[in-house]
C-alpha cells in the first residue's frame, strides 16, 4: 500500500505510514474484507476415504449370513421342512400342506424383511454407524458432512436399496463408478460409506 502523502511503500496490513507516520487511507473493500468473517461456504470440505465396491460387497455378504438363520428358524419351527420334503402320512392333505407352505413362506419373508430393516436402520443410525458386516471391514455410514445419520435417513437408505436392486442391481453397481463410491440408495439418502 502506498502512502498518499509521502509515497512510501507500506505493508497492506499497516495502519500508519512507516515513512511519515500519517494514517493510511485503506480502500473500503480492504476494510470490509478485513472486518468480515470468512463465509461458511469458504471452509474446506471434509476429506473422506470412500469405501470401495468390493469392500461394501463383502460387508453385504456378511450381513446376509447374519440374517439368513432367521428364515431357517421360521421354517424349522413351523414344520414346513416336513411339508416341503413330502413327509406327510396322508396324501389327501396335499392341498392343506400347500396352503400352509405358502402361508409359512409369506410369514417368513415378512419377518425376514422386518428384521433386515430394523437391523440395518438401527445399526447404521446408532453410535456404531455400521452393521456388523461393515464393522468387520472397518467402514461406516455418514451423511455428506461426515456426521452420524438419523434413524429416518437410515430408513430412507434401507428402502432406497429396493430401488438400487430394481433393475438388475445397477443401483448397487454404481458404487464402483461414482466419484464418492456412492450406490444409488446412498445418493437418494444423501449418505456416504467411508473407511473408519
Amino acid at each position: 500500500m502506498f502512502c498518499t502523502r509521502c509515497g512510501s511503500v507500506n505493508d497492506d496490513a499497516a495502519r500508519f505510514c512507516k515513512g511519515c507516520g500519517s494514517v493510511l487511507d485503506r480502500p473500503a473493500s480492504a476494510i470490509a474484507s478485513a472486518a468480515a468473517p470468512a463465509p461458511a461456504y469458504a471452509q474446506p470440505a471434509p476429506q473422506f476415504r470412500y469405501a470401495g465396491f468390493w469392500r461394501r460387497f463383502v460387508a453385504m455378504v456378511i450381513d446376509g449370513l447374519i440374517l439368513s438363520p432367521i428364515l431357517l428358524i421360521i421354517l424349522a419351527s413351523s414344520g414346513l421342512f416336513g411339508l416341503m420334503s413330502g413327509a406327510t402320512g396322508d396324501r389327501n392333505m396335499a392341498g392343506l400342506g400347500a396352503a400352509l407352505l405358502g402361508i409359512g413362506i409369506f410369514a417368513g419373508l415378512v419377518v425376514y424383511l422386518v428384521s433386515s430393516w430394523l437391523y440395518h436402520a438401527w445399526m447404521e443410525s446408532s453410535h456404531y454407524q455400521a452393521t456388523l458386516g461393515k464393522m468387520a471391514l472397518g467402514i461406516i455410514v455418514t451423511d455428506l458432512s461426515g456426521n452420524r445419520i438419523s434413524f429416518s435417513r437410515a430408513n430412507g437408505r434401507f428402502f432406497g436399496k429396493w430401488v438400487s436392486g430394481a433393475v438388475m442391481n445397477v443401483g448397487y453397481l454404481m458404487a464402483a463408478f461414482t466419484e464418492k463410491k456412492q450406490a444409488l440408495h446412498d445418493i437418494l439418502a444423501s449418505c456416504l460409506v467411508v473407511l473408519k
